[in-house]
């Protein structure tokens, strides 16, 4: 796949896609929310790839959220189709973030976020939907709405899955005069590993690459198991489980397993 927004690599079973305005914080444009729905919805029918890597270009800033210089130009002239804000009323309102998140796009193979640098505002649309992430030493992660006098919704919502309520509550209203450090996030359990910026792709291929090792089948119907629990009580995803689990497992999958466990090698974990 070629774009003039995104990267994209693929090999062994991962794909890497790679935000590619570095000049711009790789803030998302119009074109770049085109480009990134139009990835996720590819990579549903790719079954050569089993796991998915969501970097960005450069080490200054993952990602800074909706590209302003376009967004708030009032001589921007929007395509009837891919308009931002308000329509008229307030219930007709176009939101960018609607477009750019793998699960938004039904992809639900597993998606790895490698943060380096900055990641502010609407990059939470894009963090709140993979499966981890992994940020370098000096990633920050912030949100600027309230200071620049817009209410932070829908990128906090995201986010409250991954965050305790008082750290999404203290990072929103705090706004640019507080950012959250790369520690600091993985103390909260927002990030699950810290790594050197240089060894940052390293660590997240490597997560990849094993993901990408097991049956397809199992993989993508842990993943939709695990994700149906923030929408459910409880009992309601325990209920569910029977489902996922007939579903997620068939008799070529565990075949396959099998034999991995009866051929007398064994993975030598890494211990994190």
């Amino acid at each position: 796949m070629s774009y003039e927004t995104l990267g994209y690599d693929e090999a062994d079973g991962v794909a890497t896609v790679t935000l590619n305005r570095p000049d711009s914080y790789n803030a998302f444009n119009l074109e770049m929310q085109r480009e990134l729905r139009d990835c996720w919805r590819s990579l549903r029918a790719n079954d050569d790839v089993r796991c998915v890597i969501l970097t960005a270009a450069g080490d200054k800033a993952f990602c800074t959220g909706i590209d302003r210089g376009e967004a708030m130009n009032p001589d921007h002239e929007w395509p009837e189709d891919a308009r931002v804000g308000s329509l008229g009323t307030p219930f007709q309102f176009d939101d960018p973030g609607d477009r750019i998140g793998p699960k938004t796009n039904d992809l639900w193979k597993p998606v790895i976020a490698a943060v380096n640098g900055m990641a502010c505002g609407g990059a939470f649309y894009l963090l709140g939907e993979v499966e981890f992430i992994i940020a370098a030493e000096h990633a920050t992660f912030f949100d600027p709405h309230v200071t620049y006098g817009m209410t932070a919704a829908f990128e906090p919502i995201h986010m409250a899955g991954r965050m305790p309520f008082g750290e999404i509550m203290r990072l929103s209203l705090l706004g640019n005069h507080e950012r959250l450090s790369a520690r600091r996030a993985h103390e909260v359990g927002l990030v699950s590993e810290v790594v050197p910026g240089d060894r940052l792709l390293e660590a997240a291929r490597w997560a990849a690459s094993a993901i990408a090792s097991a049956p397809a089948l199992a993989i993508q119907g842990t993943v939709r198991a695990i994700w149906a629990t923030r929408d459910m009580t409880r009992a309601q995803a325990l209920a569910q489980g029977y489902a996922f689990i007939g579903l997620g497992t068939n008799p070529e999958s565990i075949q396959e397993g099998q034999k991995a466990f009866q051929s007398g090698r064994r993975i030598e974990p890494r211990i994190r």
